[in-house]
């Protein structure tokens, strides 16, 4: 099959790959409508994560069941799916917690940008659309893979709650559906923290009341003035660097609450500042079956349309220019399709 994969920093090709295959009994393979870039992927692109030269990268798809193995019950040829990116059997004892990206089973996409993708635990993982999205939803279906449910969790992990006030640190994709999550949540005060225009228009079409540009103590001094000093109720990081993380704790008010989803890179917790100000930090691999369903649910009533972070659509063997896209922030998050 025709896959994207990466040899070093910046090095992303299109190639011929070996279709995955049947593994494990409960295991499906899912032929590959649309995928997309994810702004973790960056991570390696930049050279900062571990990289296996010619391994296949990429981790968000839907598609259609082309195979399952003897056990998986649920689901058959040409039933179209949503993929989560964490794949989890949603019956062990960390899945019935909540935890699904902790399950002991646990399994993760790895061609998402690809023509085929194995999900190895279908029956747990995988969740139907009830047919072929139409054209309008598509993105906002493929958003449900990984960028909507990892904004929802920072959100619950945040304690966001009706009439309450919320921050979200990060303006990609994650950090947008971050807000999207909030304002759902019923948050009354939502500040979105970004510099760039097109980001700050789909903050504010998600339910941004303000925007903050400033960055550093800049923007911790304006998001506590527009709190009258007091801090928010809940903040959303959803970038994983230090000067984020550290940005989310100062804007939170005493006794509030931090979710984390960005992948950490170099954080050092202020641990003496959580303690002293009674502040919770919470978060990390979103558990995204757990949220799906609902999510779902929200996407095809057009209640929310996460969708509109796919400001770049590409065939597949354009991937490496949505990977420049991206990383030069002159795309916030591309669809790939096959």
């Amino acid at each position: 099959m025709r896959a994207t994969t990466i040899h070093a920093a910046g090095d992303i090709r299109v190639e011929e790959v070996p279709d995955p295959v049947i593994k494990k009994p409960t295991d499906a393979i899912v032929k590959v409508t649309a995928g997309c870039i994810c702004g973790s992927d960056l991570w390696p692109y930049r050279g900062e994560n571990p990289i296996r030269s010619g391994a296949t990268i990429g981790h968000e798809c839907i598609g259609i069941v082309e195979e399952v193995g003897s056990e998986v019950r649920d689901f058959k040829a040409g039933d179209y799916v949503v993929v989560p990116f964490c794949h989890c059997d949603n019956t062990c004892a960390n899945c019935q917690a909540g935890a699904q990206s902790a399950c002991v089973n646990l399994g993760m996409t790895a061609s998402g940008q690809a023509e085929y993708a194995r999900v190895n635990q279908a029956d747990g993982s995988l969740v139907a659309t009830g047919g072929t999205p139409p054209d309008d939803l598509l993105a906002s279906v493929l958003a449900l893979t990984d960028v909507m449910p990892t904004g929802w969790h920072a959100a619950v992990c945040a304690g966001v709650r009706k009439g309450g006030t919320a921050v979200v640190v990060g303006d990609g994709a994650v950090g947008l559906c971050g807000v999207l999550a909030a304002s759902v949540m019923g948050a009354e005060k939502i500040i979105a923290m970004s510099r760039h225009e097109p980001r700050q228009e789909i903050a504010r079409a998600f339910g941004a009341t303000h925007v903050v540009a400033a960055r550093g103590e800049d923007g911790i001094a304006e998001v506590r003035e527009i709190t009258d000093d007091i801090g928010v109720d809940a903040a959303l990081e959803c970038v994983g660097t230090d000067e984020a993380m550290k940005t989310a704790i100062g804007v939170t008010r005493p006794g509030g609450g931090v979710g984390f989803v960005g992948v950490p890179h170099g954080v050092e917790l202020p641990i003496r500042t959580l303690f002293e100000r009674n502040i919770g930090l919470r978060g990390g691999i979103a558990p995204v079956r757990r949220y799906l369903p609902e999510l779902l649910a929200l996407v095809q009533d057009r209640t929310i349309d996460p969708g509109k972070v796919f400001d770049l659509t590409l065939p597949l063997e354009e991937a490496p220019e949505g990977y420049r896209a991206m990383d030069e922030r002159r795309a916030i998050k591309v669809m790939l399709q096959p």
